[in-house]
């Protein structure tokens, strides 16, 4: 069996610093297992010119109907809500494929680590031979038997016995390290298809982004100012609709309870980024996502929180929203794809979408699906 690394200069300083990833593993005759193994973490980056679509049908194109702006409100907030829930999409795959990337690094070092007993196990193996041949090859059990003095063959016996004792701890150790090693020629091979998978479902979210968007600025460009200020004016009055009916169902008006002192840190945080503009994707912190908002307000406050809204209602305690306080997470829609931070009052800040700024607004100006607390 032979196990190689080859990884520049230098393999250790490559599996330590995580400069360079690749694992490549193949298993030959009698299990033994081939290991070419360097080491990196590629963040993630998607390269290359981003995808084209057809341009959609607009109001006024040929063979298009003429929109009302409610219509345009419907569908325009339609197509936001749909680049939101892909922003998700993409956030979480961003996620899992730097988890891949770690597990892949992890493996790699444990590999070099094991490369480095295979080759102790086999100076060990070959030390042993060659002390065997030295001897004329005879084994130590025949040389006793020839020996003439009484004394000395109970001395060689216990000898022996260690001598045996050692070369079977020689095989089973040089067994389990190729054992070892085949486990992680597996474990690196599922990893990497983990990361192929969730890097096309990155790719995938991303070109689903880029359309809704698209469309959606196609519908915005094709109207006038006034009508574009109209539109802006429909979607406050929708919000303020939303958010009397919100209230009048019993939500807090003046704030469900004091925030903690992290609640207070991760509010002024959240707060002091208002006027930002919103970017899918972003963790500030020049721009934001919804989720990244939240995510980077409750890390300056000291506590680590999930990456998208998704899993934050997952994963984070919930409350009712009466009893919410300052620095809680409201989630909103169905499919739990936005998030803002209460802030107190019956509002709460949020980076709304892409073309507006992180802002206030009614907490109940969405539909709300919980409330989630970060330092329950």
């Amino acid at each position: 069996m032979r196990v190689r690394v080859r990884a520049g200069a230098s393999v250790r300083a490559a599996a330590q610093d995580a400069v360079v990833v690749r694992v490549r593993v193949r298993t030959v005759a009698r299990g033994a297992v081939v290991a070419a193994v360097a080491l990196a973490c590629v963040a993630g980056a998607q390269t290359g010119p981003g995808p084209a679509y057809a341009e959609p049908q607009r109001p006024g194109s040929p063979g298009a109907k003429r929109q009302s702006l409610e219509e345009v409100r419907t569908e325009v907030d339609s197509l936001y809500r749909k680049a939101e829930a892909a922003t998700d999409a993409y956030n979480a795959a961003g996620e899992r494929q730097s988890e891949q990337e770690r597990a892949i690094l992890k493996i790699a070092r444990a590999v070099v680590a094991a490369q480095d007993r295979m080759a102790g196990l086999r100076n060990r193996a070959g030390a042993m031979a060659r002390a065997q041949y030295r001897s004329g090859g005879m084994p130590a059990e025949a040389r006793m038997l020839f020996g003439g003095d009484p004394a000395q063959f109970l001395d060689n016996a216990a000898l022996a016995r260690k001598g045996q004792q050692a070369a079977r701890g020689l095989i089973a150790d040089l067994a389990a390290t190729r054992t070892a090693l085949d486990g992680y020629a597996k474990a690196a091979s599922e990893q990497w298809e983990q990361l192929a998978d969730e890097r096309a479902k990155r790719a995938d979210a991303k070109k689903e982004i880029e359309e809704r968007l698209r469309t959606a600025k196609h519908l915005e460009s094709r109207l006038a100012a006034k009508e574009r200020d109209r539109l802006r004016q429909l979607e406050e009055e929708r919000a303020n609709a939303a958010q009397e009916k919100w209230l009048g169902a019993g939500a807090p008006k003046g704030g469900g309870g004091a925030a903690t002192e992290l609640g207070k840190r991760a509010v002024a945080f959240a707060t002091a980024q208002i006027g930002k503009d919103y970017v899918w994707g972003a963790v500030g912190p020049n721009t934001f996502d919804c989720s990244g908002l939240t995510l980077q307000a409750w890390a300056a406050a000291g506590r680590s929180i999930p990456r998208t809204s998704q899993e934050q209602w997952r994963q984070l305690p919930k409350v009712d929203a009466r009893d919410m306080r300052p620095g809680d997470l409201v989630i909103y829609f169905s499919d739990a794809s936005h998030v803002g931070m209460y802030v107190g009052g019956g509002a709460i800040v949020h980076a709304p979408r892409p073309g507006r700024q992180v802002t206030l607004a009614g907490a109940g100006s969405m539909p709300v699906l919980g409330v989630v607390r970060p330092d329950a």
